[in-house]
């Protein structure tokens, strides 16, 4: 995400909560920005995972491996 876009929506973020309420047009800038820059951290993040190794205790390396999580372990 381009430097400027993410000051555009730290503006906006203080405009709401310096000045009260946005614009039905800059309430919708600000989630769209919100949701683009969450989508870019994502992808950030998981190419780092995808890139770590764990070391076995044999000595060897293995990719890191999602987890199968249960309906019980998942966040509420």
């Amino acid at each position: 995400m381009e430097k400027e876009t993410v000051e555009r929506m730290l503006a906006l973020a203080r405009k709401k909560r310096e000045e009260g309420p946005l614009t039905e047009q800059e309430g919708l800038e600000l989630t769209a920005l919100r949701q683009q820059y969450l989508e870019d951290f994502r992808k950030g993040f998981q190419q780092q995972l995808d890139n770590v190794y764990v070391q076995q205790e044999d000595g060897s390396y293995q990719k890191l491996q999602k987890k199968n999580l249960t309906q019980e372990e998942t966040w509420p």
